[in-house]
C-alpha cells in the first residue's frame, strides 16, 4: 500500500484526535464535573466504546456526509479534515464545546466550492436541520426524563448513601451508551471524506471475525478519537461539567442520558429500518452534535428549572461558536486547498 495515503489520513487522525478532545466532554463531561466519575474511569469506558461504535455502526451517517460532497481524492480529503480539525482545535483551546459535525461539513462546502461541485441542497438541509432540531429534541427528552426520575426519587425515599451509588452506576452505563453512540454517528464526521478514496482492504481472522476496508478506517479513526479523549479532554469536560450550570449528580445523568439517546436515533440503521417497514417516519442518518445535544439538555433542565440557573452569557458565546464554526472551517479549506494545489501541485479533485 502507497505510504502516502496514511500522510494524508494524518489530518483525519488528527480531527479524530480533536474530536475526541471535544466531545468527550458532551458523554462525562457533567459526570466528572459533579464529582460522580473520575477523569480517567471516563476517559477508559469513552474509549473503548467510541471505537466498538465507530466500527460496527458508523456506516450510516457516513454515508449520507458522502453524498453532500464526494471528496474522490487524498489531497483533497487530507485539507478538508485538517480545515475541520485547525477549527476544532481552536475553539478548543478556548475551552468552547463546538460541533464537530458543523465544522466537516463546513470544510466538505468548502471543497465543493473550489472543485466546481454541486453542493446536495437536500442532503444539506437535512443536515443543517438537525443543528435546530437535535438540541431541541435533546431538552425535550432531558426535561421529561428529570421531572418523571425526580417524581421517582421522591417517592421511593432511597437512602441518600444508596442513591448516590445507583447514580454512579447509572452515570457509568449511560455514558458507556453515550460512547457507543458517539462513535457510531460522529465518525462519520472524523474518515467519512477519506471513505471514497480509502485503498484498505478487508480483514480476515479465521470465519468468525472480518472487518471490511471501510470499517478498518473508521478502527483508526476511532483510535484517534479515543487517544483525543484520553489527553486532552479534561478542559472542555469542566466547561460542560459545570461552566452552562451548576447540576447535581441526577441532572447530569438526565443530560447524558438524553443526548446519547439523540445520537443514537440519528445513527442507528436498525431502527431506521424497522420504522420505514412499519411505514412510520424515520430520522435521517446524519451525524448530529453532540455538543448541542448536551447543551441543549441542560438548557432544557434549566429552563424547567425557571432559567435563572443558566449561565446565559457562556450559551450565547457558545451559540456564536456554532454559527461560525461552518464558515470558519469552508473558508480554511478553500484558501488551502488553493495552496495546497497551486503551490504544492497537488490533485486536491477529479
Amino acid at each position: 500500500m502507497d505510504l502516502s495515503f496514511f500522510l494524508f489520513l494524518s489530518s483525519g487522525l488528527f480531527l479524530g484526535w480533536s474530536l475526541g478532545a471535544s466531545d468527550a466532554s458532551n458523554i462525562f463531561g457533567t459526570a466528572v464535573g459533579t464529582k460522580m466519575v473520575k477523569f480517567r474511569t471516563a476517559a477508559v469506558i469513552s474509549s473503548f466504546f467510541i471505537i466498538i461504535g465507530a466500527v460496527y455502526a458508523g456506516s450510516g451517517a457516513s454515508q449520507t456526509l458522502g453524498h453532500l460532497g464526494s471528496i474522490n481524492t487524498l489531497p483533497g480529503a487530507f485539507m478538508s479534515a485538517l480545515a475541520a480539525a485547525l477549527t476544532i482545535y481552536w475553539m478548543v483551546e478556548l475551552s468552547m464545546p463546538i460541533s464537530t459535525s458543523q465544522a466537516i461539513v463546513g470544510a466538505i462546502i468548502g471543497w465543493n466550492f473550489f472543485a466546481g461541485k454541486p453542493t446536495d441542497i437536500s442532503i444539506l438541509s437535512q443536515i443543517v436541520g438537525t443543528w435546530i432540531f437535535c438540541p431541541v429534541l435533546s431538552g425535550v427528552i432531558s426535561v421529561l426524563l428529570y421531572l418523571s426520575v425526580r417524581n421517582i426519587v421522591r417517592k421511593s425515599h432511597i437512602h441518600i448513601i444508596r442513591q448516590d451509588c445507583y447514580t454512579r452506576i447509572g452515570l457509568i452505563i449511560a455514558g458507556a451508551f453515550g460512547a457507543y453512540a458517539l462513535g457510531a454517528n460522529n465518525i462519520a464526521n472524523v474518515m467519512g471524506v477519506f471513505v471514497e478514496a480509502n485503498p484498505l482492504r478487508e480483514i480476515r481472522l479465521g470465519s468468525g471475525f472480518h472487518l471490511s476496508g471501510t470499517q478498518v478506517l473508521f478502527l483508526i479513526g476511532g483510535i484517534a478519537i479515543s487517544v483525543g479523549v484520553s489527553t486532552y479532554s479534561q478542559k472542555v469536560m469542566d466547561t460542560v461539567g459545570h461552566g452552562v450550570m451548576k447540576m447535581s449528580p441526577l441532572m447530569a445523568w438526565v443530560v447524558v442520558v438524553s443526548q446519547s439517546v439523540v445520537l443514537f436515533l440519528f445513527a442507528s440503521q436498525g431502527l431506521q429500518q424497522f420504522l420505514l417497514s412499519h411505514d412510520l417516519p424515520a430520522l435521517p442518518l446524519v451525524p448530529v452534535s453532540s455538543s448541542q445535544a448536551v447543551i441543549g439538555a441542560v438548557m432544557g433542565i434549566g429552563i424547567a428549572k425557571g432559567g435563572h440557573e443558566l449561565n446565559w452569557n457562556l450559551i450565547g458565546k457558545i451559540a456564536v461558536g456554532w454559527i461560525t464554526t461552518p464558515i470558519i472551517a469552508a473558508l480554511i479549506c478553500y484558501v488551502s486547498l488553493f495552496f495546497l494545489q497551486n503551490v504544492f501541485g497537488q490533485v486536491v479533485y477529479q
